[in-house]
This record gives structure tokens, sequence and C-alpha cells, in this order.
């Protein structure tokens, strides 16, 4: 059997270890955003960028070296396209959830892995191997098994702007992530700018269509503080280094571990009822991911 190299090593840990501390950051935010529920969806998510921005302007210096100089395509790529996609995948996710089951919506919303990984593996080998497509679908079918007794009890037609709104949630992260792995630069740097455009046009989008601002409740105005400053913002940072330096297939595929530990936190928050779907689903996603990295 031949071993991995020192060196593939290194770049599997320094790409991977990453993605882990996004993973369990991301999955943290349906607990906050239960706790924040008082604060309507377009203010929470000006307030969540807003704090964001904060969170990764300490990253912000630390580039690892000059960066490269940008044509004037990337840089309204990345100052004009990217904070709309950060802001229709925060504010359309939260939205969502509000106008849906929090676990059908949600389950929606992590199908963005797939899109992200056939672009992915597209764009840079000009074809998805097939280790590739049967560790995402090993991966989403843990997902899946964990979600589905909660999707199938509700219906459709009553929560389908909500379902549609996870859906663009979904879409908006799959195109944030392949954009971010094919820039010229990395968006670290960039993340402070990139957040608070995204959280003005949140707050202005606020004001016209949630009316004045009220000051919230202490729980809620920290919940919101801390989705902003975890799963928008150090896990950010953290996921653009990790499409930066680790395989994209496993980097892509660890994704689907959100739901399962999103599950987790909350039974451990006494929000949901502890199953035996969570180390089935756990499983899954474990060999889904191990599949993908081959």
């Amino acid at each position: 059997m031949r071993l991995p190299s020192a060196g593939s090593r290194q770049v599997m840990v320094a790409g991977v270890a990453p993605a882990l501390v996004a993973v369990v950051l991301w999955s943290l935010a349906p607990l906050l955003v239960d706790m924040a529920r008082s604060i309507p969806p377009l203010r929470l998510t000006a307030l969540a960028l807003l704090a964001g921005a904060l969170g990764a302007l300490p990253m912000s210096g630390r580039t690892g070296g000059a960066q490269p100089p940008l044509c004037w395509r990337w840089r309204v790529g990345l100052f004009g396209l990217m904070p709309l996609l950060v802001l229709g995948a925060v504010g359309a996710y939260l939205a969502g959830l509000g106008m849906a089951p929090t676990a059908e919506a949600a389950l929606v919303t992590y199908t963005w892995p797939v899109i992200f990984v056939v672009l992915s593996q597209w764009t840079l080998h000009g074809r998805v191997s097939g280790a590739v497509i049967g560790g995402a679908l090993v991966a989403f079918s843990g997902a899946a098994l964990l979600l589905a007794p909660e999707a199938s009890a509700g219906g459709l037609a009553g929560h389908l702007p909500g379902y549609l709104l996870a859906l663009l949630a979904g879409c908006c992260w799959a195109l944030y992530s392949w954009l971010g792995q094919a820039a010229p630069v990395s968006l670290a740097p960039l993340m402070p700018r990139l957040f608070l455009l995204a959280s003005l046009v949140a707050a202005a989008a606020s004001l016209i269509v949630e009316g004045r601002a009220v000051m919230p409740d202490g729980t809620s105005l920290l919940a919101g503080l801390a989705l902003g400053l975890g799963p928008y913002g150090l896990a950010m940072v953290a996921w653009d280094r990790a499409l930066r330096l680790g395989p994209s297939g496993l980097v892509g595929s660890l994704a689907y571990g959100v739901p399962v530990l999103a599950a987790l936190f909350l039974v451990l928050g006494g929000v949901a009822i502890p199953d035996w779907r969570l180390p089935a689903a756990a499983a899954l996603v474990i060999a889904g991911c191990a599949r993908a990295s081959r």
C-alpha cells in the first residue's frame, strides 16, 4: 500500500482542519437562530453580517504575502457579486427558516455541497469523478436520514415560499464557494468589506420592508452577535482557507456534517429530542467524506 507523503499530509491537514472548524461553527447556526427568533430576518441578517465583518477583521491582515492586483472583472465580481451572494445566502436562509419547518428548510439548503463539488470538479478537471459523486450521495443520504422524518410529516404547498428561499440560500452558498475557490486572491483579507457591504444592503432592506428598528431583548441580541462572529465570521475565513488548501471533493462533502452536528447541538440545547438516526447519519457522513477524498 502506498502511503501519502509528508507534504501531502500537511496539505491535507492545512485544508481539512479549517473546513472542520467551519462545519462546527455553521452547525451552531440553527440553535443561535432559534435563540434570536424575536429579531426579524432582514434585521438579523444585517446584525449577523456586521458582527461577521468584525469577526473576520483580525484575520484580514494575515494574507500570507502580497496579493496580486485584480483586473476589473474580478473587482466587479468580488465587490459587486460576492456581497450579494453573502446577502442571499444568509438572508434567504434566515427568512426560509421563518416561513417553513426548520428541518425541511435546512435540508433544502444543505444540498449546496452537491452543487459546489460538481462545479469545482468540473472547473478543475473538466469532469466529475465517480468517487466524488458517490461520496457526495452517501454523505447526503446521512443528512437525509436525519431530517427525513420531519420532512415527510409536513406538506410542500403551504411552505413553498420558505423552501424556495432555502434553495436560493443553498445556490448562493455553492456559487460563493465556487467563486472563492476560483478567485485569483484569497477572500479572507476582503471579507470584512464584503460582509460590511452585504450588511448595509440588508439594513436598508430591513428599514424598507420591516420598518423602524427596535432594540431586541438581551438574549436575542447576544445570539445574533454570536451568529455573526462564529458561523458568518470566523467560519467563513476558515472555509476560504479550506477551499484553497484542501481537496475540493472532501472539503465539499464535509459540509454534509452540518445537519448532523446541528441536530446534536439542538438536542444538547433542549430544542430537539434525541433520536437513533443521529449516530447512523454521522456514520454515513463520515463514510461519504472518506469516499469523496479518494
